[in-house]
């Protein structure tokens, strides 16, 4: 390989760092169990659900470009932090590069979110609005979210209410109790992924200022956070079930309930920086496949 591509390969991998990948299933969980519900309620549209996953999927990489270039220029990402390279702290892309990236996704987002707004009005407006303030007020802006405490919750509103309902009414044109059931089930699971990466980096963000949550409540209480939100979950379905609201198919995601017990003994047995990551990764693919049975289940429930 000439040097001229090296240098290209080398630029094409520090993008693909900055874009981090191994968060997107995030983005992709709501979208699906919002589409399984449509598909439901008889009310699914595949132009309007491939729509919602490319928007959902810009801004994911939106704002991880955004966490990479707010949290050098605060001073919050230093060499002692424990997670994956952030590009901009590193030296990989040059902070200017980073933000000009940030701002083209965040532009790009639009033009699926314009072919929403044309189908579903002006609630997709204020929808698409708030994500893309949220995804930069979430470490950028005066008052950043993460670092005073906020990030769990607004993780919690925009990866579970606001991305399965909206995902759902630009298919049904409606709200149900099912589908904020739905909102609030995706974003415990989500939700948890954010309180790993707040553990493991709780004393590098505590030493910068940054109050995340954990820094906040402390190890033990985040653990217990964590233990809560997964049990929260697999609680929901069950109590559907029990209840007569759903059918037995719901259960579907108790499947990977061993799964969920290992983390939760493995989160409270270490305060390990790569065995938090290696933790990290688990609870992402237990997210994404919890949510991917949650819509099996759903497609597969008499209506």
């Amino acid at each position: 390989m000439n040097p001229v591509q090296a240098n290209k390969t080398g630029r094409a991998t520090a993008w693909l760092l900055a874009s981090r990948p191994k968060t997107l299933p995030a983005a992709v969980a709501p979208v699906v169990v919002g589409s399984a519900l449509a598909y439901y309620h008889h009310h699914f549209a595949l132009l309007p659900a491939f729509a919602c996953l490319a928007v959902a999927l810009l801004l994911q990489v939106g704002v991880n470009l955004a966490n990479d270039y707010f949290d050098f220029t605060k001073g919050i990402d230093t060499q002692d932090r424990l997670g994956p390279v952030r590009v901009t702290q590193s030296g990989l892309i040059p902070p200017d590069r980073v933000k000009f990236a940030m701002t083209m996704v965040f532009v790009f987002s639009l033009l699926p979110g314009l072919y929403l707004i044309s189908i579903g009005g002006w609630p997709v407006v204020v929808i698409g609005a708030a994500s893309i303030i949220a995804a930069l007020a979430y470490s950028g802006g005066p008052f950043p979210l993460a670092s005073h405490g906020l990030g769990d919750f607004f993780v919690f509103i925009f990866f579970g209410l606001v991305a399965v309902c909206g995902t759902y009414y630009v298919q049904a044109f409606r709200l149900t109790p099912m589908v904020l059931v739905m909102g609030i089930i995706v974003g415990l699971m989500i939700t948890a992924i954010l309180v790993v990466n707040n553990l493991r980096d709780m004393e590098t963000d505590r030493n910068t200022g940054k109050r995340t949550l954990a820094v906040i409540i402390g190890k033990q209480k985040t653990r217990s956070e964590y233990t809560f939100l997964l049990a929260g979950a697999y609680a929901i379905p069950a109590f559907l079930w029990l209840g007569r609201f759903a059918s037995v198919w719901l259960l579907l995601p108790l499947a990977t309930l061993p799964l969920a017990f290992a983390h939760i003994r493995l989160i409270r047995q270490t305060s390990d920086g790569p065995a938090l990551n290696d933790l990290l990764a688990k609870t992402a693919r237990l997210a994404f496949f919890y949510s991917v049975m949650l819509a099996i289940g759903l497609i597969l429930s008499p209506s």
